[in-house]
Parts: structure tokens; sequence; C-alpha cells
């Protein structure tokens, strides 16, 4: 039999929008929050460089929304985005009564930094574990709640629909039982995609499950060709790639060819502080037109400052041999934040009543077709509030509930093989829809991944298993088959999304979103 547990509100994901959601559901009913590995193991906890919000004295939510709009490249919701930056600076507030320590200047004030796209200094950190700081503020305000109850190693795999509702999940608990968990209202808060791509700063967890779960319910989902590359990840070889954060740029670090030139306003005017796209593709073109590596320096800075003011970037440097404050740092792009995800509205809400949405795994058009820098833990933070509140008005049936059957799972068959092996997708990913894609290359990954997607499909409707390690497989090819069939109708080039065939932005044609969903009937 299969086991089952039940709660008034089911999170999936502990990161900012999951928690966020869960404290604004701790008082008005029992919560279950699923993690699919260790609390605090997801994206969250990478974030280094900080939160955006229009705190300052010479700021503005309207001159944050400006900063805004102009990175999505003209494709943000400006609903979504005048909603972020207004209610954003309370949002922050709130964490700093909470016992959010943000760094302060010597004069007490908050020590905002400037980021790619800002206008102004608006981003406060806490030195360059900001996403880690908020955490622990947000797991100490739950810690002990008796509503609450996270269960860790986690992995859900199907969402349960009764009557084209969504009543809960069923997921893979440590010890690889298939386990039934019951809500009223369900968030899906299971952050982003980076691990689609061979190079990527995301951990290990970032494989979409939101996004394919969703799917494959039936959800709609959007924007999926948007994925932001982040130009500066140290590239040495044989190291894991680690993010150098967009605030070293911030305090002044500059971009450098093999000759120790900077080459960034050659592609943009804006320079090193340019939107994330934009350094990117210039760093990929500076690559081809030199023949040889980029760097990214702070020796022209106070080497005391620098190593203070980046002390965890600095030891990841020392790890490699390389002195943050006086080593060129070579640097290349890799795949970071994925822009769309499932549709919700401004409250959360997808297309299938009962399923929520905030965070990195959820659409909402905020970030259009690039995201401004340091906009991601605010976006969790706003859209994770406003979806908790939604979910508390949700009346939705919980179970158990008379006259509703509980419905049995297919008896269970062979274990599930995916065709693709994680590692050919990853590498196919990165060559084929990476910053710059085409429709050649596209079209040669569609029909790949259309044809392992299709056979995913068959051995599940055969009543194949799945296992953890298969999930994250079925998940990868999901979210991948997804991104590359909407670079592949999107023929313009715009944000995140470069094409070498279509390389200019075509507002006639493609000032739209391009959604998918599937049919489950």
């Amino acid at each position: 039999m299969i086991e089952r547990v039940s709660a008034d509100y089911l999170i999936i994901g502990s990161g900012i929008a999951g928690l966020r959601a869960a404290a604004e559901l701790v008082e008005h009913g029992r919560v279950l929050v699923l993690t699919k590995s260790d609390r605090g193991a997801g994206s969250t906890g990478y974030a280094q460089g900080g939160i955006a919000a229009a705190v300052g004295d010479d700021d503005s939510p309207e001159l944050h929304a400006s900063d805004t709009l102009t990175a999505g490249d003209g494709l943000c919701d400006p609903r979504a985005v005048e909603m972020l930056v207004t209610d954003g600076p309370a949002y922050v507030r709130e964490l700093i009564d909470w016992g959010a320590l943000f760094d302060k200047a010597p004069d007490g004030h908050l020590d905002l930094a400037r980021e790619g796209a800002h206008a102004v200094r608006r981003v406060l950190h806490a030195r360059d574990a900001t996403g880690r700081e908020i955490a622990r503020v947000l797991f100490a305000r739950l810690k002990g709640h008796p509503a609450i109850r996270i269960v860790d190693h986690a992995t859900a795999v199907q969402a349960i629909t009764e009557d084209g509702t969504v009543r809960g999940v069923r997921f893979l608990d440590e010890r690889g039982v298939l386990v039934e968990a019951r809500a009223q209202a369900t968030l899906l808060a299971t952050g982003g995609a980076g691990q689609v791509f061979r190079e990527t700063t995301n951990p290990a967890v970032a494989t979409g499950d939101g996004v394919a779960l969703a799917y494959l319910a039936g959800a709609r989902v959007a924007d999926l060709e948007f994925v932001q590359f982040h130009p500066t990840v140290l590239a040495v070889p044989g190291a894991p790639r680690y993010l150098l954060s967009e605030a070293l740029r911030g305090e002044g670090a500059r971009l450098l060819n093999a000759d120790g030139d900077p080459f960034v306003y050659r592609y943009d005017p804006r320079g090193d502080l340019a939107s994330r796209d934009r350094v990117s593709q210039a760093i990929v073109l500076e690559s081809a037109r030199t023949g040889g590596p980029v760097y990214l320096s702070l020796a022209h800075l106070p080497a005391d400052f620098v190593r203070d003011r980046f002390p965890a970037i600095a030891e990841a440097c020392r790890r490699v041999d390389l002195d943050i404050a006086t080593d060129r740092l070579p640097v290349g792009p890799a795949a970071h934040y994925l822009m769309g995800g499932v549709v919700t509205d401004l409250e959360g809400r997808t297309s299938l009543p009962g399923l929520f949405a905030a965070g990195e795994a959820a659409c909402t058009g905020v970030h259009g077709a690039n995201r401004l820098a340091s906009n991601s833990l605010l976006e969790g933070l706003v859209f994770g509030g406003r979806a908790g509140r939604a979910m508390r008005g949700w009346r939705g049936d919980a179970w158990p509930h008379a006259g509703t059957p509980i419905v049995e799972p297919a008896p269970e068959g062979p274990p599930l093989r995916p065709a693709l092996e994680e590692h050919a997708i990853r590498d196919m990913m990165w060559r084929q829809a990476g910053v710059y894609r085409s429709r050649e290359d596209l079209t040669a990954a569609d029909t790949v991944l259309t044809t392992a997607a299709g056979e995913v499909l068959a051995q599940r409707g055969a009543g194949a298993s799945l296992s953890t390690d298969a999930w994250r497989t079925v998940s990868l090819l999901t979210v991948a088959h997804l991104i590359v069939r909407a670079a592949r109708r999107r023929e313009e080039s715009r944000g995140a999304h470069s094409r070498t065939d279509f390389p200019n932005r075509d507002d006639d044609r493609w000032k739209r979103r391009v959604e998918d969903v599937r049919s489950v009937k």
C-alpha cells in the first residue's frame, strides 16, 4: 500500500519563496514542506550578491521599475514589475525586523551596492552570502512552530489531480518509498533548472522539477527560451565552476581580454555594468575574436577591501591557487537563472486549480527576457508572500474528504530507463542551446529530445516505476525539451535569447509570450 500524509498546505521547496509562503501560512493551518535534499541546499543559499530594493535616499520604486523593464528587453509584464518594486521595500524591512543582518556603512545606514544595469546603489547584502543570511532568518522565524513540518530528502515526482484540481503530490522519500501527500493547496517553490546545462552556477538540486511536474500535469508554462547565463563564473580547468558575483563589478572589477585590455565597451556602451545578457554575449564574442581567454581583475582596488568585502569568493579563489585581490581570474558564462516557468497570475495561481507557484519555478512575467541583477531574491520574497496569502483563501477540498474516492496509483512495473543519460542532455544543451543559438542546432536538439521524451512517456504509460535518479533525468529531459522548443519558435534575438540566424529584436512578431501546455486528456 502507498503511504499517505496530509496537511492543509503543501509547499515543495525550502528556498526563499517557499519559506516566505510558509511564514504566511503557519498561523492558518498545518503546513508540510518537502525539500529535495538537505534544507538550505537550494539556490537561495548560493545567492551571493544581494537583494535589490528601492530603500536608498536617491532611489524610488519608479526608478527600480525602469531598470527592471530595461533589463527585460521589452517583455516584462508591467503589472508584475510594479508589484515587485512597490511591495519590495516593505518585505525587505520586514526581514530586517525579523533579524536579517545586512551590511551597514560606518554611519549606520545600509551599505547599498550597485550591480549591472542598475542606475543607483540599491542592493542590500550580507558580505557575499546574502542568500544564506535570508534563509537563516526565515528558518529561525519558522523553527519550532507546531504547525509546520519539514521533510528532507523528499523528491516530488507527480501531481495528484482529480476532477481537474490538484490535490497534492506523490513524492519519493529518502528510502525510495512512494508517498502521497494531500493538501487543499499546493505550492511549487522548487527553484530553477541550471543543471539542464553542462556549465552552470546552480546547485545539483536545480533540475527544473517544478516546471516538469506542472507541465506533465497539464499546467501552462512560458518564456522558457529565456535562460540567463551569468557572465562571470570562475573557469579553472579541472575545478568546479564557481559564481563570481556581479557585485564584484559593482565595486569596480574589470573584464579584460588576454592582452589585458578592457573590451566590453566594444559591444555595449555600458561596459562592465551592462546587463548580464549583453556581458555574456560580449565575452563569447571577444573570446572568438581573440582566440584567447577572458579575465576578471580587481588588482587596481585596495586588496584589504576586496578580501573583506568578498570573503567567500576570496576563499573559493584560494582553493584553486588564485588571489582574488591580485590575480587575473579566468571567467566565462554559465547557465544561471530561468526567466520562464509555470505561468501564474500575480497571486501565484497556476492554470490548474489548487496548484500555486512562486520564485524561479514560476513565470509572472516580472523578468521578461532577462532578469535584472539581484531581483531574484526579491521576487521569491514578494511573490512567495503573495502566494501564501492566496493559498489561505483557496477553498479546495483537502484529503481526506467524504465522498471523494482516493485514486490508487497504477501498480509499478520495471524501473524507468531514460534513453538519454544526464550528461548527454547537459552537454547537448550547452553546445546547441547556450548563449548563442541557431535553427540548425535547435532543430537537431529538438529531434533527439522529442524521441527521448516520447520513450519516457511510453514507459510511464506502461507502468514503469520511478527512482530518484530516474526522475532527475526525466525532469532534465522535460525542461530541456521545453527550452529548445520555445527557442526554436522564437525567431528573433531578445534579452537572454540570441539567435545567430535572427540577430535582431522583432517587436512586430515577437513582443509576446511563447507558451506551452501538454494535453493530459
